[in-house]
């Protein structure tokens, strides 16, 4: 299958020539590696040119510089995404460092005339601590599952989840449905994965395609990313409307907390009640932000730009 990787990237650092360098060894290589950098001038190869020319990848990769005033988390890969002319893609971030040389392959295997998206495992980075390395592994279980609209009466909001982290898509499905929305705070991914369902297509999690990746947030942090995730949902009400994500939050808690436990880690307990209290604070914070101050949701976004760009 002929595929086109698609990664926007913000100040790339060595962790981004890994994903590169491994992207390179994929059984089903890719056709096009095009980037999508923010700011120019923080472009910085560091000497990784004479690395990326020895491996053959100067000649698969293209960059696309955009101001960061422009940036957006629709509009952005979208962009990317005119730039392939690929049955398929491959949507990724810089951070994401594919386990194995068979990942695009497992990602790829299971398109049919049904399945038109699919998204790859993630598993802790060496180091991430204890309460984000069970939150990985409960939100992306060693199982592969096909997920259709039918399951959002089990599976409530876990069934839009779609991490474009590292997801592929078929292409004529993603233009026909009109790709990711254009003016997108966050969660363009699980936008475009309602969409694809309601559609009547099916999407898969492929617990064969892995990637390393984690994130250990700051309370700060995680108020401003479910800030935005709440913003979201709210704005997107034709995918998100009537189905509540409070009992899935309340789920992951309970079983982090007993995970915790039972490894003998009982003194990150609190940091998870705190850390989990600030999740719903913000998520509460971004469903009613139509009634808050311009200044203040502004001041709680982790994208400025997108309500700069709203006014």
């Amino acid at each position: 299958m002929n595929a086109d990787v698609i990664i926007p990237t913000y100040k790339p650092d060595i962790k981004f020539f890994t994903l590169i360098a491994r992207l390179l060894r994929q059984t089903v290589r890719p056709h096009r590696i095009i980037i999508m950098n923010t700011d120019e001038e923080k472009w910085d190869l560091s000497g990784a040119e004479d690395k990326l020319i020895e491996s053959g990848a100067s000649s698969l990769c293209e960059v696309h510089h955009i101001a960061k005033k422009d940036f957006d988390h629709g509009h952005t890969r979208n962009t990317g995404v005119s730039y392939s002319d690929a049955p398929f893609f491959v949507m990724m971030t810089q951070d994401a460092i594919p386990q194995n040389d068979t990942m695009i392959e497992a990602l790829l295997s299971p398109m049919n005339d049904e399945i038109k998206m699919t998204y790859a495992r993630q598993i802790p980075d060496r180091g991430a601590n204890a309460i984000e390395r069970f939150s990985r592994y409960f939100n992306y279980p060693e199982e592969s599952r096909t997920k259709t609209e039918a399951d959002a009466i089990s599976l409530g909001i876990k069934t839009y989840f779609a991490s474009n982290v590292c997801a592929a898509y078929d292409r004529a499905a993603f233009d026909s449905l009109g790709g990711f929305p254009d003016r997108a705070i966050f969660n363009e991914d699980m936008v475009y994965a309602g969409k694809l369902l309601k559609s009547g297509k099916a999407l898969r999690y492929c617990a064969s395609a892995v990637v390393y990746h984690s994130h250990s947030y700051t309370a700060s942090q995680q108020i401003r990313r479910n800030f935005d995730l709440a913003v979201s949902q709210k704005d997107n009400p034709e995918i998100f409307a009537g189905i509540k994500s409070e009992k899935e939050g309340k789920k992951l808690v309970q079983t982090t907390a007993e995970w915790l436990k039972k490894q003998g880690e009982g003194r990150e307990i609190p940091k998870l009640y705190w850390i989990s209290g600030c999740k719903y604070l913000g998520y509460c914070l971004g469903r009613n932000y139509r009634k808050l101050p311009g200044w203040l949701v502004k001041k709680l976004s982790m994208n400025k730009t997108y309500w700069e760009k709203r006014k």
